[in-house]
């Protein structure tokens, strides 16, 4: 009886794989990842840790990071478009001036302040109020505070104040990584209030999964932009995603 439920649970464990790599459409494989890692799998370490992942990446940093040293926080992690990052300041001669919509807990607000040279700009802009606490703490951490200034709030709300509020004329860069629906009207004002100047760079991530095809079509097919796409896979998966870059040309 037991190795007849070994086999069952054996057979349709190797079923479900077969429908999911082979048979189910990529969209939904791409919603079934987001709703297994976002949703039910956070939610159940949430339960058994009593904390969220934000405050376990904080507890992480603290454990196995030396403080005021920035390279040792970015090892905690595994970034997955390291060596993409590091191409593209070196293809902009190392920007002074970034912009990262979505901070999240700071991480890659760390790795690009990593690079950056002397007296330069990056601020980065952060919605959801816990994440912006959990982001200030790990940036100081790192001994990067006065580097990288951190904004809570919406984009929309704080794009059109950026030269105004910071004395920021263009940015050299700027990384995408906040609300997807967001990509393409983010853009769109920085546009409108001449944030992009000919040759600035936007690196939109998460292109794929969960997707920005809006976004992509408007820079695949303006002529103000020329676009590349590079192939990644989402966080802590083998699915499939991607980020795009996009010149400015003016």
């Amino acid at each position: 009886m037991l190795m007849t439920c070994v086999y069952l649970c054996a057979g349709g464990a190797a079923l479900m794989y077969i429908l999911y790599r082979w048979v189910l459409p990529s969209t939904v494989r791409q919603y079934l990842v987001l709703l297994w890692h976002d949703f039910l799998l956070e939610r159940l370490l949430d339960k058994i840790t009593g904390s969220t992942r934000p405050q376990r990446i904080l507890r992480a940093v603290q454990k196995n990071a030396t403080r005021g040293d920035p390279c040792s926080v970015v090892k905690v992690g595994v970034y997955p478009h390291e060596q993409l990052l590091s191409l593209i300041f070196a293809f902009l001669n190392y920007p002074t001036t970034v912009l990262e919509l979505g901070t999240y807990c700071g991480y890659s607000a760390v790795r690009m302040a990593s690079l950056l040279p002397p007296n330069a700009k990056l601020i980065t802009l952060e919605f959801n109020p816990e994440s912006a606490a959990i982001a200030r703490e790990v940036i100081a951490f790192a001994g990067l505070q006065d580097t990288i200034h951190l904004i809570e709030g919406a984009s929309g709300d704080w794009i059109p104040k950026m030269k105004e509020r910071f004395g920021v004329k263009t940015f050299d860069l700027i990384f995408l990584d906040h609300w997807k629906d967001r990509y393409l009207p983010d853009t769109k004002l920085l546009e409108r209030f001449g944030l992009l100047r000919e040759g600035t760079v936007l690196l939109a991530d998460n292109v794929i999964c969960p997707g920005t095809p809006d976004y992509l079509d408007y820079v695949r097919n303006s002529p103000q932009y020329k676009s590349k796409f590079f192939k990644s896979h989402l966080e802590y998966t083998q699915e499939e995603d991607g980020l795009e870059k996009s010149v400015f040309l003016g």
